[in-house]
């Protein structure tokens, strides 16, 4: 079976735009929820998020498209033109329509879509109904991001939109992986995006999910998850095809395990059994043993029950030794970014890989003695990383978790 690697990588979250600047954050422990100034959430429980700042189309985009591309598609597109420049198929001084990448195939998790723009469009449409206003159904549908994508940069290859809740940008990093094993993609784009919107806001905000205050996975006195919005994007290829063209090869991507809950439409199961048999799968068909992960970079939402039952599946998988083994959120910096949660996540890995760091989990003051592992609280951690477990749990029981490896001198 090929092998797949990373040789690009673009972000943009509440920690800056570029992954020089997530990287500054993660080092940092940096947390970037804060005060929502996107929409109005006067009557929501809380007026806390991981919103991205500054946001406007950049000026490579071509204006039609500038116009009219989501939130999500903005996301989308910064982060993998950055993916693409670092793993020299893209010139940074490339116009959108300088090149294209006929062979190179996009993966993209997603669940909002254009929403967004849609709520604007309908919010001032009822508050001046004599003014004209525009609004693309292009860029509504969970595809639009997918479709954008490839469309800017010219990519012919297999092409799909992943959609299954919060592991949806995981679960594309798994599929993009597929079909460079397969032979389907010498080259894949891949990733997960998304934006925040009322709609999600007003459904995390009426089961009572969200807590008032910045989110403090795995402490006793967590309320709930705080929400975020972004990208981060990846460039996989084999590592025949990264060195033909003179690539630098960031990590290596081992492999990836799904499962179905089977449960409930929002609630996990307790016993954490589901997020267990994702681990499982993803060391099998990495190839590798539970003794062999240095680092997991948990789901860790900060909600009562997903902490619980994430501390007592890592306890299944490791026993003894998941006492040994440093886990952490990234959500208490970048809030809980839904269908981009997964490849944000793989993000911070591939950083901490290459960094030789153990992400914190900010904001942790008193553990929860029911979550009694090592979850490296407030303070980034020097430590050499080889290979590690990033997890991603959605609603309705989509759980995934995925392995990355450090790149070695003989990868």
């Amino acid at each position: 079976m090929r092998r797949v690697v990373i040789t690009g990588a673009g972000s943009i979250n509440a920690l800056g735009d570029g992954v020089p600047a997530f990287a500054e954050g993660l080092r940092a422990a940096r947390c970037g929820i804060g005060m929502l100034t996107l929409f109005d959430c006067d009557g929501y429980r809380t007026s806390c998020a991981a919103q991205v700042r500054e946001l406007s189309p950049p000026a490579w985009l071509p204006r039609s498209l500038a116009r009219r591309a989501s939130r999500s598609d903005l996301f989308a597109l910064i982060a993998a033109r950055e993916a693409l420049v670092g793993a020299g198929l893209w010139s940074a001084t490339a116009a959108a329509s300088d090149a294209r990448l006929d062979d190179v195939g996009v993966a993209l998790g997603a669940t909002t879509g254009g929403m967004h723009s849609a709520e604007e469009y309908l919010r001032r449409s009822v508050i001046n109904l004599r003014q004209r206003r525009h609004a693309s159904a292009l860029t509504l549908p969970v595809s639009s991001s997918a479709d954008v994508l490839a469309s800017v940069f010219g990519c012919r290859g297999p092409r799909l939109a992943v959609s299954t809740a919060c592991s949806s940008g995981a679960n594309a990093l798994g599929i993009a992986a597929d079909w460079i094993r397969a032979g389907r993609a010498e080259v894949v784009v891949s990733g997960g995006t998304d934006s925040l919107c009322r709609m999600t806001f007003s459904g995390f905000n009426a089961l009572q999910a969200l807590d008032r205050v910045p989110c403090r996975p795995f402490d006793r006195d967590r309320a709930g998850l705080s929400l975020g919005e972004g990208a981060a994007m990846f460039v996989l290829e084999t590592p025949e095809h990264a060195r033909a063209r003179g690539a630098t090869i960031l990590a290596e991507f081992l492999g990836y395990g799904i499962s179905a809950d089977a449960h409930h439409i929002t609630q996990p199961r307790a016993d954490g059994a589901g997020a267990l048999l994702a681990m499982q799968r993803a060391l099998q068909d990495s190839g590798v043993a539970a003794e062999d992960i240095d680092y997991v970079n948990a789901h860790g939402t900060a909600t009562l029950l997903n902490d619980v039952l994430e501390t007592r599946a890592l306890k299944a998988l490791f026993k003894a030794r998941a006492f040994d083994i440093p886990v952490s959120s990234t959500k208490s910096m970048v809030g809980h970014c839904l269908a981009a949660a997964g490849a944000i996540e793989a993000l911070a890995c591939v950083l901490a890989l290459q960094g030789g760091f153990v992400p914190a989990t900010a904001r942790l003051e008193h553990p929860d003695p029911e979550c009694d592992l090592d979850y490296v609280p407030k303070v980034t951690r020097s430590q050499t990383l080889r290979t590690v477990l990033s997890n991603s749990y959605g609603f309705g029981g989509n759980n995934t978790s995925i392995v990355l490896r450090h790149n070695s001198p003989e990868s």
